[in-house]
């Protein structure tokens, strides 16, 4: 189910053609952002962050696992993961375990959603991840407070978590994770992931999303890939590392996404096989997606 929206804006003469690649059709609404904000000018950094920030306090979009809405963990507490990386060498930051979403303070508040944060820590820290109390603590430092949990809840969250609280089984089959890999007419490449993460899971738990190679990877010389899907399976492959790599042997982008699942799938058979969908750009900003599970859940574009 890594159904993608791309949009390109090819430049005159030798500028780099402009592209925006998103996970799932509901990243519809943040591909369309990316590509406004690029032909204004903006960075693929702040595009990415812009971009994704709208969907992220989306209330409509928590049921994509995905921010304000999305599933709490075990104990009702909403925990985000982020994570940004550019495709210059050592450009990464990243939040796991997050509680709530943190917001300015001042005469104009402002959400400051998980990816933000994770763009904070690539700027502004020594470190290159921050999760728990520590996120929330330089998320302070920064000027921000944190927003209470019920605010991020909506009834449908609020009701899949008594229902879960009553079966002690969750019932949600989702996995889904807002990823976003942007081009601006420099050549540079920046991707982004957000996710609410499994639906239930135990407090402090961490997926692929905000681990480099795993959720995402970005390299200037041969692009950026990133996915969704199982993140408690994804993280032992390593497959955006994997995806990158290829393409820097000359893969296509959809190629090399599906080499890395078929690899997957050989290396734990076709009975152990999960939920995984890959997207990826190439040095020809010429867009890929492969999945694992129904090819016409995953040809949807723009």
């Amino acid at each position: 189910m890594a159904a993608v929206g791309t949009l390109a804006n090819q430049r005159a003469g030798d500028r780099v053609a402009m592209a925006a690649v998103g996970t799932w059709p509901f990243s519809r609404a943040a591909v369309e952002a990316a590509r406004r904000l690029m032909a204004a000018g903006n960075g693929a950094t702040d595009c990415v962050q812009e971009a994704m920030a709208e969907l992220e306090n989306d209330k409509e979009t928590g049921c994509f696992v995905v921010g304000r809405g999305g599933f709490p963990n075990k104990a009702g507490v909403v925990q985000c993961d982020a994570a940004i990386m550019e495709g210059l060498p050592g450009r990464f930051g990243a939040v796991a375990a997050l509680p709530g979403y943190v917001l300015a303070l001042g005469c104009c508040p402002c959400y400051c959603t998980p990816l933000t944060v994770a763009r904070m820590v690539m700027d502004k820290n020594a470190h290159n991840m921050l999760v728990g109390e520590g996120a929330v603590t330089f998320a302070k430092e920064q000027g921000f407070s944190i927003e209470d949990n019920s605010d991020m809840m909506t009834e449908a969250s609020l009701a899949a978590y008594e229902e879960f609280l009553e079966n002690r089984k969750s019932t949600s089959k989702s996995h889904d994770t807002l990823g976003l890999i942007v081009l601006d007419r420099l050549g540079n490449i920046t991707v982004g992931v957000s996710t609410s993460g499994a639906p239930f899971k135990d407090p402090g738990r961490v997926g692929d999303s905000p681990l480099p190679g795993c959720g995402l990877y970005a390299d200037n010389r041969a692009r950026a890939a990133a996915a969704t899907g199982d993140g408690d399976k994804i993280m032992c492959f390593c497959p955006c590392f994997h995806v990158v790599q290829l393409m820097k042997q000359g893969f296509s982008p959809s190629d090399a996404c599906q080499a890395v699942i078929e690899d997957i799938c050989h290396r734990v058979g076709k009975k152990g096989i999960f939920e995984i969908g890959l997207i990826a750009l190439n040095m020809k900003d010429d867009p890929g997606k492969r999945c694992s599970f129904g090819k016409s859940e995953c040809t949807d574009s723009i």
